[in-house]
């Protein structure tokens, strides 16, 4: 099976050649037969005979990168001076970094942005707190916060791990939404301490996106928080991936032809996303859903793996109460959505299903079944990464739904906003583009955020969530 190259795992080979004809050709094709795939090729200099060049590789994954650097080192008149991973490098020192917004040139510039300036701005928001909107980063702030228990496919790695991940997330939220974000990974597992240690920080904050938060804990620490704070907690993992996959799944019916009301959905995993994605598709008219975990299909009555998250989730699905595997669940079914491990399935799986299969296999890195393998035997094929088409992404979400959220000061994020979020991401691919290797806009896709926020935003305000905006007197 080919293997699709990715700059995740790219690496740049600092080399030196002989200064003969043929000696580059030799590298590229060395490089070429062991999978790799070619970038950009630079010439750093010259030394005696030999020319210096670096050279950007894109790999499948390690074993790959591995092979690459052997073969180039066995060819004769070629040293390999250094090797960096790109992946890596992009990393040192972190990702994000905090700048001002305002000159500190003067005497008067520091009067007026620390003391005693900033004591009238002090006095003006404990006049009134609403003020915080006005004069502080409140106004468009969010905290990331994790515990680094269920961090993408890599599981319970611990907050200092996380990090990484929470610094990528904030720096999606500058560029998409250009929403402020601040990654806070917290050393504790404890629900009831992560949700005091949140409410505590949230008075400096226009919102809360709790990510990386394994389930059923996840659960308990959202809907305390929305009880307690007077700002939006979402958490991502559920909401996010939700709202993506009921944008993808509203255009993958366009192309199909099918009604959302008539389909068998089959969700593989259930934790936080996969019980959102049910949640969410059964808001926007599902019916037919069965659930599957590690034990098998989710029935009423089942007792092993359960929580009482499962046991409602189990009354409301799966309705003819059918019992296995999640093989024996695919027979017949529309859509196949997997939020659970890579390489579960094979093609003889997919050809049970229903006539013209939609398959969202986004586990990651690995999906639940390869694009390739899949091939032939789906109508519409989508993942989670972004080196195939079709990327399911929280990164379609998030930014813009804060944004909206921001802007119009809303206390809570409900279910009217989600699925305005959903809608406004399927809408923003055209009609006339609407096609089976592209039901999902593109990440990079500026006008995604804004028709997210905007229909956030409107939402927000219909339904009374959002607070009455003031204009307040500079003087």
């Amino acid at each position: 099976m080919i293997r699709t190259t990715s700059a995740s795992y790219s690496i740049l080979m600092r080399i030196e050649l002989d200064n003969k004809p043929g000696m580059l050709g030799k590298v590229v094709s060395a490089i070429g037969k062991a999978g790799g795939n070619l970038g950009a090729v630079d010439i750093v200099g010259f030394r005696d005979s030999c020319i210096i060049r670096d050279i950007v590789v894109s790999t499948a994954d390690h074993d790959m990168m591995q092979k690459i650097l052997d073969v180039v080192k066995r060819i004769n008149g070629v040293n390999v001076i250094d090797i960096a991973d790109r992946t890596f490098l992009a990393h040192v020192g972190g990702k994000i970094e905090i700048k001002s917004k305002i000159p500190l040139n003067s005497r008067d510039d520091l009067a007026m942005a620390y003391t005693p300036g900033v004591a009238r701005i002090c006095d003006a928001i404990h006049a009134d707190p609403e003020r915080a909107y006005d004069l502080t980063i409140k106004k468009n702030t969010i905290a990331i916060v994790s515990d680094g228990t269920a961090v993408l496919g890599l599981g319970d790695i611990g907050p200092k791990a996380a990090m990484p991940v929470m610094e990528g997330k904030a720096l999606l939220f500058k560029n998409f939404g250009g929403v402020d974000a601040f990654p806070i990974c917290l050393d504790t597992k404890v629900p009831d301490e992560i949700i005091e240690t949140v409410r505590r920080i949230a008075p400096g904050f226009g919102g809360i996106n709790l990510e990386d938060i394994s389930a059923p804990r996840c659960f308990e620490v959202e809907n305390r928080l929305k009880e307690i704070l007077d700002i939006p907690v979402f958490h991502d993992d559920q909401h996010g991936t939700a709202v993506v996959i009921l944008a993808g799944l509203l255009n993958a019916l366009k192309v199909t032809g099918k009604d959302i009301k008539d389909i068998l959905v089959v969700v593989n995993g259930l934790g936080a996303a996969g019980i959102a994605a049910i949640n969410l598709l059964r808001a926007a008219g599902a019916t037919r859903f069965i659930g599957c975990d590690r034990k098998g299909i989710l029935y009423r009555g089942r007792k092993e793996n359960m929580n009482p998250v499962k046991e409602k989730v189990a009354a409301e699905t799966n309705h003819e109460l059918i019992k296995g595997d999640v093989f024996r669940a695919l027979k017949g079914a529309d859509l196949f959505l997997g939020v659970s491990d890579g390489n579960l399935l094979h093609a003889k799986d997919i050809k049970k299903m229903a006539k013209d299969p939609i398959v969202f296999a986004m586990a990651n890195p690995n999906p639940e079944i390869m694009p390739e393998e899949a091939q032939g035997h789906v109508r519409i094929m989508a993942t989670g990464r972004s080196d195939y088409p079709n990327q399911i992404n929280n990164v379609l979400c998030f930014p813009g739904l804060f944004r909206g959220v921001l802007d119009c000061h809303a206390r809570v994020i409900n279910r009217e906003m989600l699925l305005a979020a959903a809608r406004a991401i399927a809408g923003s691919v055209e009609p006339e583009c609407l096609m089976e290797d592209y039901i999902i806009p593109s990440v990079f896709n500026q006008k995604v955020q804004e028709n997210v926020a905007a229909a956030v935003r409107e939402t927000a305000i219909k339904t009374g969530v959002a607070r009455e905006m003031h204009e307040f007197s500079l003087f």
